[in-house]
């Protein structure tokens, strides 16, 4: 029986975990629930499946939960990053979801791979603002590292068993498909004027605000380019963003001899999510086939820059290491949140985001410190050219 800590368990990640932990009671248990403040959410899901530990984000969470749980089940509550930290490192965990969007789960992902954790990384947050230090840590630490992001699951699955790099498979580039967001086809000059609502009105995934949002200005894919940098030893020429809106081909590679090696689905979190609960080993999903006779067609578009400049700004940060994707990635969960509260337009987005990367550069990164310090300092700045 597997143990799993799930961190970001309300979350739409956590809450497909859950999914398919459900369909298989003889494989897994949950050890611990986390979340930030979604005590409702949290509410049903403890006497589901019956944490040992449940951990929130502030002592007032914690006490509404502990108010609020009936007598039939009542785990441990903790509450704050360093419980997050316990959790994910605790003696009787095999393996976490590193699920909490943004920088905030970076610390608690770092104590899994320290502590040699089966990690199942969605928090690409954690690669983008610390890739070095983070893959250290997981070599240091023995941890086995498997990719929650469609993209990159695909690419690991496309991939030969036992992977040792880009030039000893004979791989020549990664291919990361995206599906364009909602505003695909728009207007560049039209964007101006979109709603936060609009944005987040994917045309093919269900997910959260910000990665909506994050999807909709192309900065998730941009993040995912320097995710994948850090999972593949690819570097920024060898990878490649291509537009697909039907969201069937998750992600392909391009091999030497000239094969393409493409992992298709339909687009479920659950399928990447159970292929690594389960790897090496294959589980069912609760996903359905994917009828290719239903789907028809497959069509692929170069990313238009103009419309989504966040992209460039990625591969730029890729370009210029150090802290630069740090601060840009910081720059954009602020800006992210101002827009979702109508205090920034949606072009302002990128705008934000170049403005605090020009004025930062780049920075040696040495330490977790040095990420926390590019990262605050690029929120302050943020803010700051948010607010003028």
């Amino acid at each position: 029986m597997k143990q799993v800590t799930i961190l970001g368990a309300t979350g739409s990640i956590g809450r497909s975990t859950l999914d398919v932990i459900r369909r298989h009671p003889d494989r897994y248990a949950v050890f611990a629930l986390t979340a930030h403040s979604r005590v409702d959410v949290l509410l049903e899901q403890i006497p589901l499946f019956r944490p040992a530990v449940v951990v929130v984000g502030s002592p007032e969470a914690a006490r509404q939960l502990e108010a609020e749980l009936d007598g039939t089940c009542r785990p441990e509550i903790l509450w704050g990053e360093a419980a997050l930290c316990q959790v994910a490192s605790d003696d009787a965990v095999d393996c976490v979801m590193a699920a909490i969007v943004g920088a905030a789960g970076l610390a608690p992902a770092l104590a899994a791979a320290q502590s040699g954790k089966q990690v199942l990384l969605a928090n690409k947050e954690a690669l983008v603002m610390s890739g070095a230090l983070f893959m250290d840590t997981v070599r240091a630490g023995k941890a086995s590292l498997l990719p929650i992001d469609s993209e990159h699951n695909a690419v690991f699955q496309a991939l030969p068993a036992g992977f040792r790099g880009l030039a000893d498979e004979g791989v020549r580039r990664i291919l990361l498909t995206a599906s364009g967001g909602p505003f695909r086809t728009r207007e560049p000059a039209s964007l101006v004027d979109v709603t936060p609502e609009e944005a987040c009105a994917h045309p093919n995934w269900v997910m959260g605000r910000k990665i909506s949002v994050d999807s909709a200005t192309m900065m998730n894919k941009g993040l995912e380019v320097i995710e994948a940098h850090w999972l593949f030893g690819a570097g920024a020429d060898q990878i490649q963003v291509v537009i697909h809106p039907q969201s069937v081909i998750h992600s392909m590679v391009e091999y030497t001899d000239g094969s393409v090696l493409a992992q298709l689905g339909n687009p479920d979190m659950r399928t990447p999510i159970a292929h690594a609960l389960a790897y090496p080993e294959r589980i069912d999903s609760g996903v359905a086939s994917l009828d290719l006779f239903e789907v028809a067609r497959l069509d692929f578009e170069r990313p238009d820059l103009a419309r989504f400049p966040c992209l460039g700004l990625a591969f730029e940060a890729l370009r210029a290491g150090g802290s630069a994707a740090a601060v840009l990635n910081a720059a954009n969960e602020v800006a992210v949140e101002a827009f979702l509260e109508r205090r920034l337009g949606f072009t302002g987005i990128a705008d934000v985001c170049r403005r605090v990367l020009e004025h930062f550069g780049t920075a040696a990164v040495c330490s977790l410190q040095d990420v926390f310090d590019a990262d605050r300092a690029a929120r302050e700045l943020a803010r700051r050219a948010i607010a003028a």
